[in-house]
């Protein structure tokens, strides 16, 4: 999930930067590149990942147990 918002946000600075759209400060490209790199650190980190309490046992389809 934040692996998705990551490419959004380098997506609409990648935008914000080719158009040479003037915003101000707080959104410039800069910034909305670097929530981006915030947002693929934290997804490589392991956090927002879907994780599941469900396990599954797996039985070999030639096995007679």
């Amino acid at each position: 999930m934040l692996g998705t918002a990551a490419a959004v946000l380098f997506f609409i600075a990648f935008l914000i930067n080719a158009a040479d759209i003037g915003t101000n400060d707080v959104f410039s490209s800069t910034n909305v590149m670097l929530l981006g790199l915030t947002a693929l650190a934290l997804h490589l980190a392991g956090i927002g990942a879907h994780r599941t309490g469900h396990t599954t046992t797996r039985h070999r389809p030639w096995s007679r147990s």
